[in-house]
């Protein structure tokens, strides 16, 4: 099993940032079920103010190349990422169109 660290921001609007928490305490079911297909284990997302920390624990044939292949291919998680957009900011140094940026582990205890 690996582990993989990503942030992102979201808009610094309050009303925003409660919309785009409450989307994530009923997210849909297929997209749920795209995140498990993938190989995704588990998933967990954090938030201070604006700023989202996820980190993913993947399986071993988990790869972020077939995830965005996978996504593409499937309408509901088009539709649930350009909703999502709606509340999210690219956190600085993220490249144009990059939403989660792959964090680099800097200290393990």
């Amino acid at each position: 099993m690996r582990k993989y660290a990503l942030g992102l921001d979201l808009i610094d609007d309050p009303q925003l940032i409660q919309e785009y928490v409450d989307f994530h305490k009923n997210v849909w079911p297929e997209i749920k079920a795209s995140i498990s297909a993938s190989g995704i284990l588990n998933m967990e997302i954090y938030r201070f103010e604006n700023r989202l920390f996820m980190i993913m624990e993947v399986n071993d044939l988990f790869s972020f190349e077939k995830k965005a292949a996978m996504d593409v291919s499937n309408p509901k998680v088009q539709e649930w990422e350009k909703l999502m957009w709606k509340y999210q900011s690219a956190i600085p140094g993220a490249k144009d169109g990059e939403k989660w940026v792959l964090m680099d582990k800097i200290f393990e205890l």
